[in-house]
């Protein structure tokens, strides 16, 4: 499987993948004998997925190398066969293969990262009648953004028995959860486009930061009254907008590239001082200018829409955590290091 490289979201990994290809066998063979094998197989993983490098992937990597790839002309090439030559000339046949046959298993495409092609409500539909547990393991392994869209769909008398699967899922089976996820996916072949984790309290977190308020509150009732300490818990790893008041400004200036105009006057509406204060303090002087002037003009809007602001402006957040762009706190005492 080939990997389509965001330029911009180019994470440390795909970089070195990058450098090395572009650097040719006998200085990548060099570094990979100073490497630990975990280290080797990881890059490898990413430079087998590469069969192009372009010019604004090579400026991403480094500046030095704009001036030689500038223009519309893409690199070729070969990553799987360079880098099946790099290991066997930097380690054993035995030691080599058994990297091979890792880098193998890596290169399978995530359980269920599919779903995000397929029609919520179908998806929704189709595990109507599936046992709770069934739903809780799935909804585990799928991408958060796709997983509370779902949980949000579940009856509300269901939603916290759900969440409290997902928090008490233990490790699964990869073989398993392949598995589960054929099956799914075939199932649901015709409303997917082309194209081992468990579960755990972090899992369970990540959903509930995309759901909307009355899944949200749903779910928490229901752990409170089975389990307060875990309620507890819950609420110390949530990631709310307030949140956000704690973290520097180098990345809150990241995510206000992220989020629209009409979205952040909407998110603004019931925040803080504190927290507009934070907002204000790293717009330049015309932008926060014209926020200030769409809040005093903004008339009453509806909870649920400021609600849905916030959690897009938390999303994109998380987005560029998951991208390594920026850190955040997983509490609300817990600030950027």
């Amino acid at each position: 499987m080939v990997d389509v490289l965001d330029p911009e979201k180019l994470t440390g990994v795909q970089k070195t993948a990058i450098f090395l290809l572009t650097m040719g066998e006998k200085y990548t063979l060099e570094v990979f004998e100073r490497m630990s094998d975990d280290s080797i197989g990881e890059i490898g993983v990413a430079m087998s997925r590469i069969d192009h490098i372009t010019p604004e992937m090579l400026k991403a990597v480094s500046l030095d190398f704009v001036g030689r790839f500038e223009g519309e002309t893409k690199m070729i090439v070969e990553g799987e066969a360079f880098l099946k030559k790099i290991i066997s000339g930097s380690m054993d046949k035995d030691k080599a293969n058994a990297v091979f046959e890792d880098l193998e298993k890596k290169k399978q495409e995530t359980p269920f990262i599919w779903s995000k092609k397929v029609n919520i409500g179908t998806l929704a539909s189709y595990m109507e009648g599936e046992h709770p547990q069934t739903i809780a393991m799935v909804l585990a392994h799928m991408p958060s953004e796709v997983a509370s869209e779902i949980l949000m769909s579940v009856p509300d008398d269901q939603k916290g028995d759900i969440a409290l699967r997902i928090a008490r899922l233990g490790t699964i089976s990869e073989d398993v959860v392949r598995e589960v996820d054929r099956a799914l996916k075939y199932e649901l072949s015709d409303a997917v486009g082309p194209g081992g984790k468990a579960g755990g309290l972090q899992v369970l977190v990540d959903i509930i930061n995309s759901v909307d308020k009355n899944t949200e509150d749903a779910v928490m009732e229901h752990v409170e009254e089975d389990s307060p300490e875990m309620a507890n818990e819950i609420r110390n790893l949530m990631f709310v907008f307030e949140d956000m008041v704690n973290i520097d400004d180098t990345a809150m200036r990241e995510i206000l590239k992220k989020v629209e105009g009409q979205q952040l006057t909407y998110a603004l509406k019931t925040a803080t001082e504190e927290m507009k204060d934070k907002i204000f303090s790293n717009l330049s002087q015309r932008a926060g200018d014209m926020l200030k002037d769409d809040l005093d003009a903004m008339g009453p809007i509806r909870l649920t829409e400021v609600e849905e602001a916030q959690q897009g402006i938390v999303r994109a957040a998380k987005e560029l955590e998951a991208d390594g762009t920026i850190t955040l706190g997983k509490g609300k005492d817990d600030i950027l290091v």
